[in-house]
């Protein structure tokens, strides 16, 4: 079942001599549960791209619809609503709030709709990211796998209908990457999670289920790996 569609996506940036097509004319789609590696050098787009489909970042032209929702046609507010629910952003520097603790943090997008945090979710996001024991930590007081580990926690705490995450393991030494690696393709088997992950690393691209590789803002290459 589809989950996701990218319609003629193109993003411009400045105008005349100074114009930059970040994206031109990309579409696509991903099946739900599906994992897809988005790849390519650095300057291709990729994090355009995943800024855009999160509804951080408004395209110049194209559309994306997620569950069958046009996400541009929503307002700001509704914006912001749509990005703490339905999309869940994992960063390469984890973008943990300093003074909140790792509860606080993964509560975090709850906390921000007003609604009440769902204690057994929780509890099992913190069992599954090895977290039991951290809760009242701030930031200062992890590693940095740690750290993305709070972050992975945040996003999946709202079971959003998409983790999108850019260069989730750029920061992180081999050992801690392939762990962050595992525990989102976890999030991908046990949760049902569709999971879009940035990088440019190949054997975390090779793991999987699609790649999809961009160069100059379009799409040159889409693989279904198994």
């Amino acid at each position: 079942m589809e989950i996701l569609r990218v319609e003629h996506l193109s993003k411009i940036y400045g105008k005349g001599e100074n114009e930059v097509r970040a994206l031109d004319d990309v579409s696509f789609s991903v099946e739900k549960g599906q994992f897809v590696a988005i790849i390519g050098p650095s300057g291709s787009g990729k994090s355009t791209l995943l800024h855009i489909l999160g509804g951080v970042d408004r395209p110049t032209s194209g559309k994306v619809f997620l569950e069958g929702q046009d996400v541009f046609a929503q307002n700001e507010d509704q914006l912001a609503i749509f990005r703490r629910r339905q999309a869940g952003l994992i960063y390469q520097f984890y973008n943990l709030i300093p003074v909140l603790n790792v509860m606080e943090n993964i509560t975090l997008p709850v906390l921000m709709d007003g609604r009440k945090v769902n204690q057994e979710r929780l509890n099992d996001l913190l069992t599954t990211l090895n977290l039991h024991g951290r809760e009242k930590h701030l930031p200062n007081q992890l590693s940095g796998g740690q750290q993305q580990r709070v972050s992975i926690g945040r996003a999946l705490m709202n079971s959003p209908a998409v983790v999108l995450a850019d260069e989730p393991t750029g920061n992180l030494d081999s050992k801690n990457s392939q762990e962050i690696v595992e525990l989102l393709k976890l999030s991908n088997k046990q949760y049902g999670q569709t999971l879009i992950i940035i990088t440019h690393d190949e054997s975390i691209a090779l793991q999987a289920d699609r790649i999809i590789t961009i160069e100059d803002g379009r799409i040159t290459k889409d693989e279904v790996i198994r």
